[in-house]
Order: structure tokens, then C-alpha cells, then sequence
């Protein structure tokens, strides 16, 4: 039986990544909403957004990002960039993290003591969220990486995909088939990372 460790060790970032997904559209949606629903949040504020791309969606949101780095990276060094949104374009899906800042706001005035609090506590949820799905796709074989493209995208991106205006993008998953393994992963020594006290 694979342990919840296990797991953890199976999540990478998979950078070469296709279509040839075996699980169902529908069955990766649910999948990544229980992810999000089932992530602990601060005083379980479910402060997270999600949208989920598959197909044109997908393909219009990385044609975005590649559009407005055309405008922001030199022309004779746009190849590389390009190259990089290819490979992400290349598989079958994207997650878009959003977390709604009316829900903070609502919590700082409710909270006064913790305001100042709220902001690095959502950002806490995001990325439990962000972890949580990112493993949960890996659990089924499907390779992810997560990518921070915002904020230069998000106004055209909530245009776009008609995103509320208190929703605050944190970060993209993109995710499909495993066409590469990621590289050996190397790990800084223990002793410079980790205190124990009897």
C-alpha cells in the first residue's frame, strides 16, 4: 500500500508533458475540487478560487501569457520564452489559483486583532491547495508544474474567463501526461535544515 509519503515523493515538477492523459475530463475536474475543498484554510475562511482549463481554454490562456511576454522580452531572445510556453500549451490542462480578497477583507474586519494576519494566511491556503491538487494529479500518473505568470496576465485573463474582480491570482498548474521524467531531485544536508529538542 503506497503511504501518503509516498506520494509526496511522486509529486515533481514534470515539465515534459502531453495529452495522453488515461483519466477522464470530468473525473480530473472532480479531482481537483475535492483537492481545493478538502485544503485547511485559516479559521476555515475556504478563501480559495480555482478555474480549471482544458482544451481552447487551456490554449487561450498560455497564448495570453505568450502575448504579453512578447511585448516585455527582447525579440532576439523570444525563442527560449516561446519554446516554454509551447511546452505548456502541450498538455492537456491548467489550474488558475486565485484566493478571494473579499473573504480576507471580510475576516480583517471581523478579526481586527489579526488583520494584519489574514493576507499571509490566505497565501498559506493557496499553497495547500496548490500542493494538494499538484499531488493528488500525481497520485494518477499525471505530471504538473506550477508557474507564476501573474501579475502581468491577470487582468487580460479575467477578462477572458469572466474572473470576479476580488479574486486574486496566485499561481498556474499545468498538468497532462507524464512524457519525460523530472531529473534526479538533490537534497541540502539535514543537519542545516532541521532542530530537534529533548
Amino acid at each position: 500500500m503506497t503511504s501518503f509519503l509516498d506520494k509526496i515523493k511522486q509529486r515533481r515538477s514534470i515539465y515534459a508533458i502531453g495529452k495522453n492523459v488515461a483519466l477522464e475530463q470530468d473525473k480530473i475536474e472532480d479531482l481537483i475540487k475535492d483537492a481545493v475543498k478538502h485544503s485547511p484554510s485559516s479559521f476555515n475562511s475556504q478563501s480559495s478560487r480555482v478555474v480549471i482549463l482544458f482544451g481552447e481554454s487551456h490554449h487561450k490562456f498560455w497564448n495570453i501569457v505568450r502575448e504579453t511576454l512578447r511585448k516585455m522580452v527582447p525579440a532576439d531572445a523570444f525563442a527560449g520564452t516561446n519554446a516554454k510556453i509551447d511546452s505548456f500549451s502541450a498538455g492537456l490542462g491548467t489550474v488558475l489559483f486565485y484566493e478571494d480578497q473579499k473573504v480576507i477583507e471580510g475576516l480583517q474586519e471581523q478579526f481586527k486583532l489579526y488583520a494584519d494576519n489574514f493576507p499571509v494566511w490566505s497565501e498559506h491556503s493557496s499553497a495547500i491547495a496548490q500542493f494538494a491538487t499538484w499531488t493528488a494529479l500525481a497520485e494518477h500518473n499525471i505530471g504538473a508544474s506550477l508557474q507564476h505568470y501573474n501579475p502581468i496576465i491577470d487582468e487580460e485573463v479575467a477578462a477572458t474567463f469572466d474572473v470576479p474582480a476580488s479574486w486574486k491570482l496566485r499561481a498556474q498548474l499545468v498538468f497532462g501526461s507524464v512524457e519525460a521524467p523530472a531529473d534526479e531531485k538533490s537534497f541540502m544536508n539535514d543537519a542545516e535544515r532541521f532542530k530537534t529538542f529533548n
